[in-house]
Formats: structure tokens, C-alpha cells, sequence
């Protein structure tokens, strides 16, 4: 790939997103990174250009996208990590996620595919989690979410591909970026769901602490992107290898299980 290119990373202020923003402008890209609060971000990465965008807005997602232009990568990272039992999520927290973590991707994914299929390339990665293809309970918002915009990547592969675009997800494992401090949580008082839920919430919470850091997610995000083909999907951290040989050939209650007990249920 050439020096020239244009990137537009989502979350961009911390994580994954700013681990990625970071490896594009390392590189001489010219690289666009969002943030709800662009001005608050205490430490910018040198070379990226940060800009306001909040994920449930469509106007917003529509200045944006305007502010950018034409771009040859689309990084959709940013979203939100959500917890609790099906029977107690809020129905607004419900809504406010898919339109953070699917919804606003999706239309902003939209408004870049024009300006990729007249220059006949571009490249979109979703930032997924490997909870979409190992559901965890007490996790059902936002494992639909992740399942979603895979579902979405998924099935656009072939609409663009003519085009010279590729599409993919990126589904990382445990990560160590401190997402659980910012995770929202929603278990009502003297819910009997508590003692589950909180002994899911510690082994989460350590299986993160212990996880891959933000630049081992970043370079698979590149790795898609640098493809000549990106595959349909790439996950990383978490024994992927090994835990979707598993998933081939193991009975699903099988799995199910696994993925219970690594969790202390």
C-alpha cells in the first residue's frame, strides 16, 4: 500500500481505536480519529486528526463523514460494553446500544462506500468480540450487537467486492485496555440474578486484566487491511486458535459450558 492513504478509525481516543489510529499515522497515512469529546482526549496521537462524533446522532454521523471526505480505510471501533441480566436491561440502554454499536457504524459505513466504489477500493473493518461467536450470559445486549455487525460485514462482503472492496471483522478475545472501568452495568436491587452476575463480573473483569494488549489487536486490524483479500473474519487473544477448532468440532452444549466456566457460572 502506498503512504497516501486516507483512514477514518471510531473511538480513536483510547484502546483499540487509538492503538490502530496510532499504527496508520506511523506509517505517514493521513488518519481521521473520533471521539465523543475530541477535546477532552489527554494524550492525542501525534499525526491524528481528531473529530466529534456521537454514534446515536445521525447528524452527527453525517458531519463526519462530510468533515472526511473520501476515504480508503473505515475502522468502526468505537461502541459501547454493556452488562446484565436479559430479564433487567432497560429498554433505552438496549436501544442506546445498537444504535452505538451498530447502528451508527452501519450508517457511517454507508456514507464512505460511494467514495470507495468510484475509486474501486476501500477497506472496512468491524472491531467485533469473540462474545459474538461464544455468548456469554448476563452479556445478551451486547453480544447481539457484535453478532449484528458481523451479520452486516458479513453479508456486504459479496455486494462490494466488485468494487474492490473488502470487508471484514476483527474479533478479539479478552483485551487489557481497561474497557471495564467503562462498562455499564444493570442488575436491579435484590435482583436474583446478583450472585451469577457478579461472580460473571470478576472472572471478566480478571480475564481482561490478564488479556492481549490494544497493539496485538491493532496489528490484526492491519493485517486486514494490508490483505490483498481479507478474509471474512480474523480473531485474536483469548486461545483463538484453539477455541474455534473447538467450536467446529464440540456439540454446542459443550461450548456453552466451556464458556460458562471460564466465567465461574
Amino acid at each position: 500500500m502506498v503512504a497516501t492513504r486516507t483512514a477514518l478509525v471510531t473511538g480513536a481516543s483510547s484502546g483499540i481505536g487509538e492503538a490502530v489510529a496510532r499504527a496508520l499515522a506511523g506509517r505517514g497515512w493521513k488518519v481521521y480519529g473520533t471521539s465523543r469529546n475530541p477535546s477532552r482526549i489527554a494524550h492525542p496521537v501525534p499525526g491524528v486528526e481528531y473529530l466529534a462524533l456521537d454514534l446515536t446522532d445521525d447528524a452527527s454521523i453525517v458531519r463526519c463523514a462530510e468533515a472526511v471526505g473520501a476515504v480508503d480505510v473505515l475502522v468502526n471501533n468505537a461502541g459501547e460494553s454493556q452488562s446484565g441480566p436479559l430479564e433487567e436491561l432497560p429498554m433505552e440502554a438496549i436501544d442506546r446500544l445498537f444504535r452505538t454499536n451498530v447502528f451508527g457504524a452501519v450508517r457511517l459505513t454507508q456514507l464512505v462506500l460511494p467514495g470507495m466504489r468510484s475509486r474501486r477500493y476501500g477497506r472496512v473493518v468491524m472491531v467485533g468480540s469473540m462474545l459474538a461467536s461464544f455468548p456469554l450470559a448476563h452479556r445478551s445486549s451486547y453480544v447481539a450487537t457484535k453478532a449484528a455487525i458481523k451479520g452486516f460485514a458479513t453479508a456486504a462482503r459479496r455486494e462490494v467486492s466488485p468494487f474492490g472492496i473488502a470487508v471484514t471483522t476483527v474479533e478479539p478475545g479478552s483485551i487489557s485496555t481497561g474497557i471495564g472501568e467503562r462498562r455499564t452495568h444493570y442488575l436491579a436491587d435484590g435482583s436474583p440474578y446478583t450472585d451469577d452476575y457478579r461472580t460473571m463480573i470478576e472472572h471478566l473483569d480478571a480475564n481482561e486484566r490478564s488479556g492481549i494488549t490494544a497493539d496485538t489487536v491493532a496489528a490484526t486490524v492491519l493485517k486486514a487491511i494490508d490483505a490483498d483479500r481479507p478474509k471474512q473474519l480474523y480473531a485474536v487473544g483469548s486461545n483463538a486458535p484453539l477455541v474455534f477448532a473447538l467450536r467446529r468440532i464440540a456439540p454446542r452444549g459443550i461450548v456453552e459450558k466451556i464458556v460458562a466456566r471460564k466465567h465461574g457460572l
